[in-house]
């Protein structure tokens, strides 16, 4: 039995929330149970009574808001908790068409792809703007570049993913979990596709970031801190060989002087060359513990994804399945974080 689990994180999304939910879909080719989990990221407008009257089967609430990537990885685990094999994460303003769903799965059902992620068509979406296209162009590309992968939207919020991506994933930064996600997969070498859908146009302003300019900074932070986790003595070989060569210059400088024999005044080129010098050795040596760091951490992450199965495994003891699904019509599991 093939079970999907739709989340949506939200944040104050009780007007929008219940159309959304009435769109999704209840039967999909290949998958044999569908359930809805609903992370309400500390609203204040009773999002989570209006997720329970709309048939929600699973509810998790956060006391206070922690942001996008701390709901979705709330989620994945709330999932992953209650059996899901395939979890599909939309969003809760409307903006993904519901139907579109059975395309996402549809290359994990068929054992094709790990992760599915939706193409919006961002160079040619008539619901976004020329600036915000160009935007979206730039960001997939370092994206790809960055995960060794050819996901043509990168940012896009409407994907799939398998159990095994989701128990092995962990999601790090505390702004988005898109691009995070995304550079982790590739580096994990999971099978990534994209598949294009459609999208509906959305009035209310994105509640994930206040201008353009904060967007692209706390992006850009985010896939160099994600580059710099998996990559370290690259990251730091490139910093340290550039400070290396700002500080040939100025010895340069002065060797030359000094075959002139007008050296004796320039002995400040000879000390700012040599800092730089030793500045940029240090910062190799950084990268090699970076890089032991690094090894260390992928020991502790299949230590997690052990921990994870040993939980599911004594979860499934300790509540074994029912017999008919009738039963457990209509129930609603509900948690606090």
């Amino acid at each position: 039995m093939t079970k999907l689990i739709i989340q949506i994180p939200c944040l104050n999304e009780a007007e929008s929330l219940p159309d959304t939910l009435v769109a999704l879909p209840r039967v999909i080719p290949g998958i044999d149970q569908i359930e809805i989990l609903i992370i309400d990221d500390g609203s204040s407008d009773g999002t989570a009574d209006v997720a329970r009257r709309f048939g929600a089967h699973h509810i998790v609430q956060h006391r206070r808001n922690r942001g996008l990537a701390a709901a979705f990885q709330s989620g994945i685990d709330a999932a992953l908790a209650a059996g899901a094999d395939i979890i599909v994460n939309t969003d809760a303003d409307g903006q993904y068409v519901g139907e579109d769903i059975a395309k996402l799965v549809a290359p994990i059902v068929a054992r094709e792809a790990d992760i599915v992620i939706g193409d919006r068509g961002v160079g040619r979406n008539e619901h976004f703007g020329p600036f915000k296209q160009l935007l979206q162009r730039l960001g997939s590309a370092v994206v790809r570049n960055l995960s060794r992968t050819d996901v043509t939207d990168a940012v896009s919020g409407f994907r799939a993913i398998s159990r095994t991506v989701a128990q092995r994933i962990t999601i790090t930064t505390e702004f988005s979990y898109t691009t995070d996600m995304l550079i982790q997969a590739g580096r994990k070498r999971f099978k990534i596709v994209s598949v294009p859908i459609r999208t509906n146009q959305t009035m209310r302003p994105s509640r994930l970031f206040s201008s353009i300019p904060q967007f692209i900074s706390r992006q850009l932070l985010t896939m160099g801190r994600a580059y710099a986790t998996y990559n370290p003595l690259r990251t730091f070989a490139v910093i340290g060989g550039l400070l290396a060569l700002v500080g040939f210059l100025p010895l340069l400088r002065f060797l030359a002087l000094w075959a002139m024999g007008d050296g004796d005044g320039h002995v400040q080129s000879l000390v700012i060359g040599g800092a730089m010098l030793v500045l940029g050795a240090l910062t190799g040596l950084m990268g090699v513990l970076a890089e032991l760091i690094g090894a260390n951490r992928k020991l502790l992450e299949a230590s997690l994804h052990k921990l994870r199965m040993l939980e599911e495994r004594i979860e499934s003891f300790d509540n074994p399945p029912a017999h008919s699904g009738a039963d457990n019509a209509g129930s609603a599991w509900k948690r606090r974080a």
